[in-house]
């Protein structure tokens, strides 16, 4: 009997606790509109600590904002990391009084590492104020804006550029130095010309293009000479008669810019040139000081770009001695970092040569000591040089090449470790002196974390977790990495996100969301950074991403494969993964869409027309549709010119493949897109009105590269309204909340 009733009570509590589950599932909320494109509230992700770096290597720097209302002013404070005692490093309220109206140096354009010297922009001049004199004085009183200032590795100088000539300020004296005076509209000195800004020196500079010397007596500068490249017109279509703004752009096989090396001596104002042709059938670019600035590195590259050169220069003289050399039968990259050891004995680089970015130490001269790590995995940075115990930090791929992890290893090669130990993507800032680093990591379900940790892997201290008590409350979609068969021998790595209310007796459609460039996967195992496609998923719809072969996952022997052949193996292995999705039940193989932007947006138009018989619809932003149209530099290095590769560029045109589109497609582009012209996107649907094939088109003009500003949040909704309306056959609405 009492076995009886003990069955009936377990039966009933299992009853009470499946109804108690089955009440907190139903109350899970739903994230809003607001909070994922508006950022209402509640936030489900905080911010982390801010830390600025490296005191030293028992100290970092963290920011206190201070409190009000205790009358206690923002500061960054000196901790040290294995005690935890803190004190002040710099009281950025000491100085408030001392400035006037509407300066403040927690927005100063530079600072000298001590925090002594602030240097200012304001309208188009410059303005400088010493912690140590506490005085506050103007540097410049020019019509003309003075661009990207650089202080000097000692501070007490100041370099920028002013309509397109290279100056100099001494802090000290205030004199004002003209260091060179051909700048034109088609002549810059320390100024990057826009195709060497947005394809070699990166946009992170700004167009900056000079360089000091460790012992701030020098300035490496490059001299753009734009007269030879074409130019492009971009209409603005303010007022009344509207505004023509002409761009020097080469195109596919246009001459490119004159481009001279420069050292120029502040002493006494004169450039010496290294010895180069600087003619537009090479480049020139990459220059980086030797610690003791006796000689400055620099890498020459060919038109062709499958062979680059690094020379040494003579600052005295600009004679060039070789020192490294590479090619490839696809193309060669340019070496962003090369690491000094700080006693000249040698330098470190990554290189690619093998098929994959590894690490290798080279003496003074060139001749190589030692390759230091070897395998199928990327190397994606160094972190720190320990000189003293002879040993190098670095980040590398691992996990097929999903996750990033700190490892050491000597400067001998051996002892190779690693640190890091929490699955996932880890970036770290590694002490001076290789004993601590910081560490932000996150993966698929884990917001990013902030934590001390000592050079043996010990935790030492959780700075603070992105994800906020709240995001539990919330009905999320379910995230999971996995990998797809390409058909050929690649497993190609992908992640997707499933509704939270997930039923495999549903049919649901499918958004790829993609980038697709050479080496530029998007597929990693890391919290993303914003909630959008979280909020597609719990409208029902399966969010997922998928990176080719040759996207950096498989080395560059996965990249070069692109070589001469850009469009072909996106193609191939996006619709490898379609047909993977066609065997899935919970798929309708009527309602699968892709979209990116730039390249992604190239990737979508060739979905919809080459792919057409996969894909169904899809949104391309800001689209390259034929290479002939795009930038030299860019183009030439995966496609050689079309004199070279006629059969590459004519399969890897949107427009050969137009007459095959017959799904649904929305393209936007802002009107002055300076980088993709909105001519790509005018050609093609050209060819589609005369093919009279309907699509969906928004322009935005005054807009450039990507759609910001006032006219994001357009841009946003109307991406949103596409796919409810295609893809769930309802309308997307606001919701009042």
């Amino acid at each position: 009997m009492r076995n009886k009733f003990m069955f009936f009570i377990s039966i009933f509590l299992i009853f009470l606790i499946l109804i108690t589950s089955s009440n907190l599932l139903a109350q899970k909320k739903k994230l809003t509109y607001k909070q994922v494109y508006q950022r209402g509230e509640p936030r489900l992700l905080g911010s982390l600590p801010s830390i600025r770096g490296w005191a030293d290597d028992q100290h970092y720097l963290k920011y206190d904002r201070g409190n009000r209302k205790k009358g206690i002013s923002s500061r960054l404070m000196k901790v040290d990391a294995k005690t935890g005692e803190e004190s002040v490093f710099f009281d950025y309220g000491t100085y408030k009084e001392k400035l006037p109206k509407g300066f403040s140096l927690q927005t100063a354009a530079q600072h000298t590492d001590d925090y002594t010297g602030f240097i200012f922009q304001r309208k188009s001049d410059l303005f400088y104020f010493s912690t140590k004199t506490e005085n506050f004085r103007q540097l410049t009183a020019n019509p003309a804006m003075e661009k990207n200032p650089k202080l000097s590795p000692d501070g007490k100088w100041v370099a920028f550029t002013r309509k397109h000539d290279l100056f100099a300020i001494n802090l000290e004296t205030g004199l004002e130095y003209q260091l060179t005076s051909d700048g034109s509209d088609v002549v810059y000195n320390g100024w990057a010309s826009w195709v060497y800004y947005e394809e070699i020196l990166g946009r992170a500079t700004r167009y900056a293009a000079f360089w000091w010397s460790p012992n701030s007596e020098m300035i490496a500068f490059l001299r753009f000479d734009d007269s030879p490249v074409p130019t492009f017109p971009l209409f603005r279509a303010d007022g009344v008669h509207g505004k023509l703004e002409i761009e020097r752009y080469p195109k596919v096989g246009d001459p490119n810019p004159d481009v001279k090396l420069g050292i120029v001596n502040l002493q006494n104002q004169k450039t010496v040139w290294v010895d180069t042709k600087g003619d537009s059938k090479q480049y020139i670019a990459w220059p980086f000081w030797t610690p003791d600035s006796k000689r400055l590195f620099f890498q020459w590259m060919n038109r062709g770009q499958d062979e680059i050169r690094i020379y040494s220069a003579n600052p005295e003289s600009g004679k060039i001695t070789p020192i490294y050399s590479e090619k490839n039968s696809a193309w060669v990259e340019w070496f962003e970092s090369i690491y000094f050891l700080k006693d000249n004995s040698g330098f470190l680089l990554r290189s690619a040569k093998d098929g994959w970015s590894h690490l290798y130490y080279f003496d003074m001269t060139g001749k190589l000591k030692k390759r230091l790590t070897k395998g199928k995995y990327t190397v994606t940075g160094i972190s720190c040089i320990d000189e003293k115990n002879q040993r190098i930090f670095f980040t590398r791929t691992l996990g097929n090449n999903l996750e990033t992890h700190l490892y050491s290893v000597g400067l001998d090669g051996k002892n190779l470790k690693r640190i890091t130990k929490s699955k996932g993507t880890h970036r770290v800032t590694v002490s001076p002196g290789g004993s601590y680093f910081i560490d932000t990591y996150s993966n698929i379900t884990q917001p990013s974390r902030k934590e001390l940790f000592d050079t043996e892997g010990k935790s030492l201290k959780l700075f603070g977790d992105q994800k906020l008590p709240v995001m539990d409350e919330y009905d999320l979609a379910k995230v999971e990495l996995f990998t797809i068969p390409s058909g050929d021998g690649y497993d190609l790595p992908a992640v997707w996100y499933l509704p939270p209310d997930f039923d495999k007796s549903k049919k649901y459609p499918v958004i790829i969301t993609i980038y697709g460039g050479p080496g530029s996967g998007t597929v990693a195992d890391r919290f993303p950074y914003w909630l959008g496609n979280y909020y597609l998923a719990q409208n029902g719809i399966i969010v997922m991403a998928v990176d080719h072969r040759g996207s950096g996952h498989f080395g560059k022997k996965g990249e070069w494969l692109m070589h001469r052949n850009l469009g072909k193996w996106e193609m191939h292995d996006y619709i490898a993964a379609v047909k993977w999705l066609r065997e899935k039940p919970f798929v309708d193989p009527t309602r699968i869409g892709i979209t990116g932007g730039s390249y992604g947006g190239y990737v979508t138009c060739m979905a919809l027309t080459y792919g057409a018989d996969y894909f169904t619809h899809g949104i391309a932003q800001y689209s390259v549709t034929d290479w002939r149209l795009y930038d030299s530099i860019y183009t030439e290095r995966y496609m050689d010119t079309p004199e070279e590769n006629p059969e590459g560029y004519e399969f890897g045109s949107v427009l050969t493949h137009a007459d095959k589109y017959k799904g649904h497609l929305l393209i936007t582009h802002g009107i002055m897109d300076d980088n993709v012209h909105m001519q790509n996107t005018i050609q093609f649907i050209d060819l589609l009105e005369d093919m009279n094939k309907d699509f969906e088109l928004m322009i935005y003009p005054g807009s450039r590269h990507g759609i910001g500003g006032m006219k994001r949040m357009h841009a946003s909704r109307l991406n949103l309204e596409f796919w409810f309306r295609n893809l769930l056959g309802k309308k997307f609405e606001i919701p009042a909340e």
